[in-house]
């Protein structure tokens, strides 16, 4: 069964990339040409770059294996932090704290102070504590939840890292390279896809096409957990796509769907923040 569809794709805006004067060459593969200053992808890699995720992410779920999700763009925040808890896994949302993975030991003993503070047994002695004390402890179980919250269960570091944004996220990416983690993320055409170990081409700004394709991978998580019948919550708009039209479309075919669709699409996609958020100017 084929894992998304190219009517998905171009509805959520995956084929949108930066401007070609903001491009890494090393993603010239995975273009497919150029369009009024603004880098098209080529939506056939997409489509080959999600099973490839889908599968690997499905069997790292199978096995017993956990996944952290990162995203702390705004567009993205929501998305993570959704499908991240409706299959179970972990995430991170906020800006991310160095050292989380490489020196997890010093992380945990964070994430333990965030649970004591929240603990009933901690509350109940609040009555031996000043109102600045208690007012200071409130401050610091904010600041912790709100970086750690989305690791609290995480008991080692995980066996997959799916990433928005490589470039945004590059920290998170090095970190994981140096422990062998391999990293499953969206690489826009600024992006380098060689930090990528399942690099999945495509729009990293628009919050649609970030819901789609985070909604997919967060469905193999599940699917290898509980078998494809129990996957629930749906977030591909589309839940029967096309087979033929997504496993093997040819060069012609994406071709006529571009210029079919990419008028509809853009009046959906691209809109004020987005234009800011790719550095494009309005026509």
């Amino acid at each position: 069964m084929a894992v998304v569809s190219m009517k998905q794709l171009l509805e959520c805006g995956v084929h949108f990339g930066h401007q070609t004067r903001r491009w890494n060459p090393k993603m010239k593969p995975y273009i497919f040409t150029e369009r009024n200053g603004v880098y098209i992808v080529d939506l056939q890699k997409t489509v080959k770059g999600l099973e490839k995720a889908y599968d690997f992410l499905r069997e790292v779920s199978k096995s017993g294996g956990s996944v952290l999700f990162v995203g702390t763009k705004k567009q993205a925040q929501e998305t993570i932090r959704d499908e991240s808890v409706r299959c179970g896994q972990f995430f991170i949302t906020h800006r991310w704290l160095g050292g989380l993975l490489t020196n997890f030991p010093t992380i945990k003993k964070r994430v333990a102070r965030m649970v004591e503070l929240g603990s009933p047994e901690f509350l109940e002695g609040s009555t031996k504590w000043t109102k600045k004390e208690i007012a200071g402890f409130e401050k610091e179980r904010a600041k912790l939840e709100k970086y750690l919250l989305g690791i609290r269960d995480m008991k080692d570091v995980p066996d997959a890292l799916v990433v928005v944004d490589p470039k945004r996220e590059d920290i998170a990416v090095l970190e994981a390279r140096k422990l062998g983690i391999p990293i499953v993320g969206i690489v826009d055409t600024n992006c380098d896809p060689d930090l990528i170990d399942y690099p999945i081409p495509g729009n990293d700004d628009a919050i649609r096409a970030i819901k789609l394709i985070i909604g997919l991978l967060a469905s193999a998580v599940i699917e290898g957990r509980q078998g494809v019948d129990n996957v629930s919550g749906e977030s591909a708009e589309d839940s029967e796509p096309d087979v033929e039209e997504a496993v093997d479309p040819s060069k012609l075919e994406i071709t006529e769907k571009l210029h079919e669709n990419y008028g509809a699409v853009e009046e959906v996609i691209v809109d004020k923040e987005l234009l800011e958020r790719k550095g494009w100017k309005e026509a």
